[in-house]
C-alpha cells in the first residue's frame, strides 16, 4: 500500500481559508469497539513558515526552540501529550489580534493556555502555536467606590487576590485552585464554595475585552456586544480569546468555618441542598474521606450571618460536631475490629488534612484571614502532583443524589481512597451563556456539581486504568442526562452523547461563522 492509501481514512490536512472542515465531534469511528478517549491528529501544515514569517514582520517572534516547546507537552491532568510548533508569550491585546489574523490567513491552529490546569488536554497543543497568556498578568484598575477590578486575563487568581488585599478588598467567586488564570476560569465557569450564593466565577464578569478568532478586538458586556459576551463566557475558548476582564469584587472579610460530620453520604447531601435552598450560609460544600466520614463545611463572612445560621438552621442539620462524631465513629470501629485499617486511615487523614484547612498562621481570633492560600495549598498537597484526575458530574437538583451515589460506587471500584467534592452553583446569567457548558440544561435556580477525586497517594496507575475510571463516571452522566465541567479535550467524544446533535450542530455553525478556518482551540470542543 502506498503512503496515500495508508492514510486515506484520516484527513490531517490543515483547513484552508474558505474551506469548512468536517466536524470531528462524531460517533465512534471503530464500530463495536468502545472509544476510551478522543485522540487529536497532529497538525502538520505547510503554511507554518509563512505564518511565523508574517508575525516576525510585525515584530512578533515565535519561539521555536525545542526546549521551550517541551515546557508545554502536557497539562495538569498529565494524560494528554502533544507539542506545539512554536510558543508565543502574549504581551498585549494587539499582539493577540495579529496572531489570530495570521492564523486565519494560513490555517494555523492556536491553542491558548493560562495556568494549564486543564485535565483532559484542552490546553495542550498538537502542533500549531501555543499562545501563553501569562505574559498579560497586570491589575489595570481597582475601583473602590463601585467595587470592581480591571485586570489582564493571564493573571493568576492568587496574584489578583494579593493585589486586592492591599486595598482591603477581595474577589467574589474563584476556583479553589488559585493558580488558575482569570481568563481561563471565565472561559469554563469557575466553581467556589460560595457558588450556591453567587454563581460561578464567569458570572462575576461585568465586561471583557476579547480578540475574536479572526483578529477583531471587541469590548463586551451585557449592553455592548452582548452576543459575544455570553458566548465567550463559559464558551471553552471557542469564540474568542479573553485579554482583559472587569470583575465584581467586595470588601475583604475574614472567614469563619464550621465542620459537621456525617456517617452517611446521602444525609450530608440532603443537608447541603437544604442549606443552598435556604441561603443559610455564605459558603457550603461537601468533602468526603470515606463513606463513614463525610464532612459538610459551612462558613460565613459576617457574625450576623453566622448567628442567624445557629439560630435557625443548625438544628435542622443531622451532622455532628467533631467530638460527637469521633465518639460514634470510635464505637463503630470498636465493634468491628476487622476494620482497623480503615480506622487508622481516618485518624491519619484527620491528623494531616484538617490542620491544612485551618492553619494557625492563617487564623486570627478563630477566623481564616487568607482563604486564597489555605484552599489552594490544600488542593495541590492532597489532590495534585504529577497528575490531577478529576472527572465530574454537574446535575439538576433532582439528579444530584443518583449521580453522586453512583459515582461513589465507581470510585470504590478503582481506588482504595478518594474524595468527593460537592457544591451548589447558583444560575444567575442568561440561558444562552450556559447552553453548551458545565451547567446542565434542566437545572433551575441552582445546579449541583460533584468532583470525583482519587487519592493517588504516590501510586502509579496505568493510563488505561485512569481513563476507564473517567469513562465510567462520564457514562453515568450520559445515562441520566447531566453535564460535565471537563467535557472537552480527550473527552469531547461525549459532547454529542450528552447535549444531542441539534445543540452541538447549532454551536458548530456559530463556531464556523466566527472562526472560518477553525483554528482557535480546535481540540477542545470541535
Amino acid at each position: 500500500m502506498n503512503n496515500a492509501g495508508k492514510y486515506e481514512a484520516f484527513d490531517i490536512t490543515p483547513p484552508q481559508p474558505g474551506i469548512i472542515p468536517a466536524c470531528p465531534v462524531s460517533p465512534d469511528a471503530l464500530i463495536g469497539i468502545p472509544r476510551q478517549q478522543t485522540n487529536p491528529c497532529l497538525w502538520d501544515g505547510s503554511e507554518w513558515r509563512a505564518f511565523v514569517s508574517e508575525l516576525a514582520s510585525k515584530e512578533i517572534h515565535v519561539d521555536e526552540r525545542n526546549a521551550s516547546r517541551l515546557l508545554y507537552v502536557t497539562d495538569a491532568g498529565g494524560m494528554a501529550y502533544g507539542r506545539p510548533g512554536g510558543v508565543l508569550i502574549a504581551r498585549s491585546t494587539k499582539m493577540v489580534a495579529e496572531v489570530m489574523k495570521a492564523a486565519q490567513k494560513y490555517g494555523v491552529p492556536v491553542t491558548v493556555r493560562g495556568g494549564g490546569l486543564t485535565t483532559e488536554g484542552e490546553t495542550v497543543a498538537f502542533g500549531g502555536l501555543q499562545l501563553d497568556m501569562r505574559g498579560m498578568s497586570a491589575v489595570l484598575e481597582i475601583d473602590k467606590e463601585h467595587l470592581t477590578v480591571r485586570c489582564e486575563a493571564g493573571i493568576y487568581w492568587h496574584s489578583l487576590a494579593e493585589a486586592l488585599r492591599r486595598h482591603g478588598l477581595d474577589y467574589l467567586s474563584a476556583p479553589l485552585n488559585m493558580t488558575s488564570s482569570v481568563g481561563g476560569t471565565l472561559g469554563v465557569g469557575g466553581i467556589d464554595i460560595n457558588s450556591p450564593r453567587l454563581g460561578c466565577s464567569a458570572d462575576q464578569a461585568l465586561a471583557i475585552k476579547i480578540v475574536t478568532p479572526t483578529g477583531e478586538i471587541l469590548e463586551c458586556s451585557e449592553s455592548e456586544n452582548a452576543w459575544w459576551f455570553n458566548r465567550v463566557l463559559l464558551g471553552y475558548g471557542q469564540f474568542g480569546v479573553i485579554t482583559e476582564a472587569t470583575l465584581r469584587i467586595r470588601h475583604f472579610t475574614p472567614l469563619t468555618m464550621h465542620y459537621f460530620y456525617y456517617g452517611d453520604l446521602r444525609t450530608a447531601m440532603e443537608d447541603l441542598v437544604m442549606l443552598c435552598d435556604e441561603d443559610a450560609a455564605d459558603y457550603a460544600g461537601i468533602l468526603t474521606m470515606l463513606d463513614r466520614a463525610v464532612n459538610l463545611l459551612v462558613a460565613f463572612d459576617t457574625d450576623e450571618r453566622e448567628r442567624a445560621f445557629f439560630t435557625t438552621w443548625r438544628k435542622r442539620l443531622r451532622g455532628f460536631g467533631e467530638l460527637g462524631f469521633a465518639a460514634r465513629t470510635g464505637l463503630y470501629y470498636i465493634l468491628r475490629p476487622w476494620k482497623y485499617r480503615e480506622a487508622l486511615y481516618l485518624l491519619e487523614r484527620k491528623r494531616t488534612l484538617l490542620p491544612e484547612l485551618r492553619p494557625a498562621h492563617h487564623l486570627s481570633q478563630g477566623k481564616i484571614v487568607d482563604r486564597t492560600v489555605v484552599f489552594s495549598q490544600a488542593v495541590w498537597k492532597f489532590w495534585g502532583g504529577r497528575q490531577m484526575v478529576i472527572p465530574d458530574l454537574a446535575t439538576s437538583r433532582e439528579k444530584f443524589f443518583e449521580a453522586v451515589l453512583r459515582g461513589n460506587e465507581v470510585c470504590k471500584k478503582y481506588f482504595p481512597h478518594y474524595t468527593l467534592y460537592c457544591v451548589g452553583i447558583k444560575i444567575v446569567g442568561p440561558p444562552e451563556r450556559y447552553e453548551l457548558s458545565c451547567i446542565p440544561p434542566d437545572a433551575k435556580g441552582i445546579a449541583y456539581g460533584c468532583e470525583f477525586e482519587p487519592m493517588l497517594e504516590g501510586r502509579t496507575y496505568s493510563r488505561d486504568h485512569l481513563q476507564s475510571f473517567k469513562n465510567e463516571i462520564y457514562d453515568i452522566g450520559v445515562d441520566i442526562g447531566t453535564s460535565y465541567y471537563r467535557f472537552g479535550g480527550m473527552m469531547k467524544g461525549y459532547i454529542r452523547r450528552v447535549f444531542g446533535d441539534t445543540l452541538v450542530d447549532t454551536h458548530l455553525a456559530m463556531k464556523r461563522s466566527v472562526d472560518p478556518a477553525m483554528v482557535l482551540n480546535r481540540d477542545v470542543i470541535f
